[in-house]
């Protein structure tokens, strides 16, 4: 006979579907989290417009933490996210990051990318992506967006358009301050924020989803992000937080 489980704490891993922009400050939530409580977590990064459509469609996730507050409060109005469980736990900041050794003056700040020695700028998808939607408005806020959209290479989440910018598949990227901050990022590039009057607030909000098979452990897990620690290791990888 194993041990017995605390009450509260199942013996199958906690299903987190979280934005792309939390790769970096994530895993060590989850770590505090699972050492608190005993509870694993398994993560799955991706875009959060994708992960609400598989949500809707019945994917078996006990948590989603998105990059869009709209994903989640969609999802409560259709009776797919736990009532009461939203939780606004950070708002986003976007930067436009180049390689070191790409050039590039980003002094100069959005103005730089109409340059041609820019050929390339990787951007999210805007379809599903906020960081995408965010780049558009900081792009036309400053009237270069007509200028550069041919330019635009597509990433499918916030993740992938760092790798366009990292690999070199173009010249720069408008990507997360998270994800800039990462340790790849961090030794590779350089970036310039993205002023915030350009762009509506990137707010990021969690739901404990309706369908869950784990309700208890899932609203523990939302609980937590409103600690100090949790809270602590946003603000380390460039998050805002409530």
């Amino acid at each position: 006979m194993g041990a017995a489980l605390p009450p509260g704490v199942s013996a199958q891993a906690l299903r987190v579907a979280a934005a792309s922009d939390l790769q970096t400050a994530l895993p060590a939530i989850a770590a505090q989290f699972e050492k608190d409580t005993g509870q694993r977590v398994a993560t799955t990064f991706g875009s959060s417009g994708n992960f609400a459509t598989q949500i809707e469609n019945g994917a078996p996730f006990d948590v989603f933490m998105s990059a869009d507050v709209e994903y989640p409060k969609r999802l409560e109005r259709s009776g797919l996210a736990e009532p009461g469980s939203l939780y606004a736990y950070a708002t986003g900041r976007l930067v436009l990051w180049t390689r070191t050794d790409s050039g590039i003056d980003l002094k100069r700040g959005l103005t730089v990318l109409a340059e041609p020695r820019v050929r390339k700028i990787a951007i999210a998808n805007p379809a599903h992506a906020p960081y995408g939607r965010a780049a558009v408005a900081a792009l036309r806020h400053e009237q270069l967006y007509d200028r550069v959209q041919a330019k635009f290479v597509l990433g499918e989440n916030i993740s992938q358009t760092a790798q366009f910018a990292q690999s070199g598949n173009a010249e720069a990227g408008l990507i997360a301050l998270a994800l800039a901050l990462s340790p790849t990022l961090a030794n590779t590039g350089t970036y310039v924020e993205v002023p915030a009057a350009f762009y509506p607030p990137i707010e990021q909000a969690a739901i404990v989803v309706a369908s869950s098979k784990q309700k208890a452990a899932a609203a523990r897990f939302v609980e937590s992000l409103k600690e100090p620690a949790a809270k602590h290791i946003l603000q380390s990888f460039g998050f805002a937080v409530h």
